[in-house]
C-alpha cells in the first residue's frame, strides 16, 4: 500500500488560513489520506483548529487523520511537508507597537508587515523562530519541503537561505495570482484567459507582460487598455472586498513605470516615498490610501472570528471551496510528479540578473518530484530593478543584523528605508529604533538590546 504524506502545520491556530490550506489539500486525491499534524502554542486556538480540520475531513468523506501538538519537534517528526503561518507577538502588543511608536515621530504606515520600520521589526521578531523550525527540520525530517507563508516574506526567505541553505524552502504569497483576478474583474474578462509572466521581489514583482488570449489563439497586450481605462476614470472599479482600499496607487504606478505591480495599493504606498507624507493629506485622498489599515483589519477579524468559531463548532459540516493558495499544488506535484508552475520566493541564484545575487526574489517555479525549480528570468527593465533595489537594501541589512547579531545594522536598515528616510531625520530614526527595540525586548533576541556597562 502506498504511503500517505504527513503534513505539519506550524501556527495552526490561524484557523481560517489553516482551513483554506487543509481544505485544498484534502481535495487532492493523492493527498486525501494525509496525516495532518497541527501545531500551535495557543492550546485554545489549536483546539478550535482541530475541530475545523476534523469537520473538513468528515464533509469531504476522505481518510485523512489529524493530530495536535504544542511541541514543535514532535509535530515535525518524519513529516514530508511543513506549512508555516504565524505572527510573533500577535496583534497586541507587537503590531500595535509597530504602528504607535513610529506615529509619535510623524511616521505613518498602512500595513507595516513587509518593509518600513514595521517590516524590519517584524523580521527581527520572526526570523529567530523560523530558524528554530529549520533546526528541528534538520534533526527529524531533513528532506521535508518547507512552505513559508510568514511576513516579511523576503527577509524571512533570505535569512533562512543564508543560515540554513540545505533547507528545501519556498516563500509563498497570493499576490501574483490574486492581482490577475483583480485586473480581470476590472477588464470584465475571464482570468483563465489572461497570459502573464511576472518577476521581482515579494510585494514588488511586476508583470513583464499581461495578455488576453483571444478566441483565434492570438494575444492582446492588456496594458494599453488598463492605462486608457485609468486615465478615463473607469479603472480601478470599486473594491469588491474593502471600500477603504481602492486600487489607485498601482494604476498610477503603471502609468509611470509601464508595468503593473503585484501587491495591493495600500501595501505599495508604504514601500516608496511618494504617497504618504505627513503634510500632504491631499495625496492620501487622491490615491485612496488608508493609514493604519492593518490594525483596523485585525480588530475586524477578531470580532468576526468570535461568531465564526461558534458557527464552526455547531455546524455538522463545513463548506469547502478551493482557495488560490499554492500549497496544495506544490505538495501534489512533489508527491505525484505531476508538473505544475507556481510563483515562489527563493534565493536569487542568477535567476534575475539585474538584482543582487542571494537576495530573495519572486519568480515562476517548476514543481515536480525534483522539488521546486526556479526559472531563469534574466534582466528586468532598468526602472523596475532600480526600484526593487531600494527595498532590497533594508532587507539585506535586516538579514545582516540577524546573521551577525550587530544592532547597528538595524539603524542602517531603517535609515535606508524609502518611506522612513523621506519623513524622518537621522536623529529621529535612531531614537525611534531605540524605542521600538526597548518596547519589543520580550520578543527579540538579547543582542538587539543596548548593553549597559557596569562601572566599578
Amino acid at each position: 500500500m502506498a504511503r500517505n504524506p504527513k503534513i505539519t502545520f506550524i501556527g495552526a491556530g490561524s484557523t481560517t488560513f489553516m482551513k483554506n490550506i487543509i481544505g485544498d489539500i484534502l481535495q487532492r486525491p493523492a493527498l486525501s489520506g494525509a496525516h495532518v499534524a497541527l501545531m500551535d502554542i495557543n492550546e485554545e486556538r489549536l483546539g478550535e483548529s482541530e475541530i475545523v480540520a476534523r469537520k473538513l475531513i468528515s464533509t469531504l468523506g476522505v481518510s485523512a487523520t489529524v493530530s495536535t501538538y504544542t511541541n514543535q519537534m514532535e509535530a515535525l517528526d518524519s513529516t514530508d511537508f511543513v506549512v508555516v503561518a504565524f505572527q510573533i507577538g500577535g496583534f497586541e502588543p507587537c503590531t500595535v507597537t509597530d504602528f504607535e511608536i513610529p506615529k509619535k515621530y510623524g511616521l505613518r504606515q498602512t500595513i507595516a508587515d513587509t518593509l518600513g520600520i514595521g517590516g524590519i521589526m517584524r523580521g527581527l521578531r520572526t526570523v529567530p523562530h523560523l530558524w528554530s523550525i529549520c533546526e528541528d527540520i534538520l534533526k527529524v525530517c531533513p528532506d521535508a519541503v518547507m512552505l513559508q507563508y510568514v511576513n516579511p516574506m523576503a527577509i524571512n526567505t533570505w535569512a533562512i537561505a543564508q543560515k540554513y541553505p540545505q533547507i528545501k524552502q519556498v516563500g509563498l504569497c497570493h499576490s501574483v495570482q490574486g492581482t490577475v483576478k483583480e485586473l480581470a474583474h476590472d477588464l470584465d474578462i475571464d482570468p483563465a484567459n489572461i497570459r502573464f509572466k511576472c518577476a521581482g521581489i515579494n510585494h514588488m514583482a511586476f508583470y513583464q507582460y499581461l495578455e488576453e488570449v483571444k478566441e483565434d489563439g492570438t494575444f492582446e497586450d492588456l496594458y494599453p487598455r488598463l492605462i486608457e481605462g485609468y486615465r478615463e476614470g473607469r479603472y480601478p472599479k470599486p473594491s469588491t472586498w474593502n471600500p477603504r482600499c481602492q486600487n489607485v496607487v498601482r494604476y498610477e504606478m503603471l502609468t509611470r513605470l509601464g508595468h503593473f505591480v503585484t501587491e495591493s495599493s495600500e501595501h505599495f504606498a508604504e514601500y516608496v516615498p511618494w504617497f504618504i507624507k505627513r503634510d500632504r493629506p491631499d495625496l492620501l485622498e487622491k490615491f485612496s490610501i488608508p493609514l493604519d489599515e492593518y490594525p483596523v483589519r485585525c480588530v475586524e477579524q477578531i470580532e468576526r472570528w468570535k461568531s465564526q468559531v461558534e458557527d464552526y463548532k455547531n455546524a455538522e459540516s463545513i463548506e469547502v471551496e478551493r482557495s488560490q493558495e499554492y500549497a496544495s499544488t506544490i505538495m501534489n506535484s512533489v508527491w505525484t510528479g505531476e508538473p505544475a508552475v507556481i510563483y515562489g520566493n527563493v534565493q536569487n541564484k542568477g535567476y534575475i540578473t539585474s538584482l543582487p545575487q542571494d537576495c530573495a526574489v519572486e519568480v515562476p517555479c517548476l514543481v515536480d518530484r525534483n522539488g521546486i525549480q526556479p526559472t531563469h528570468i534574466g534582466k528586468l527593465p532598468a526602472q523596475l530593478a532600480a526600484l526593487m533595489r531600494t527595498n532590497i537594501g533594508p532587507q539585506e541589512l535586516t538579514v545582516e543584523a540577524l546573521m551577525t547579531e550587530n544592532r547597528e545594522h538595524i539603524y542602517h536598515a531603517a535609515m535606508l528605508d524609502p518611506h522612513t528616510a523621506a519623513e524622518l531625520d537621522l536623529e529621529q530614526i535612531w531614537a525611534m529604533v531605540d524605542e521600538l527595540l526597548e518596547a519589543h525586548k520580550d520578543w527579540l533576541p538579547a543582542w538587539t538590546q543596548k548593553q549597559v556597562l557596569e562601572t566599578a
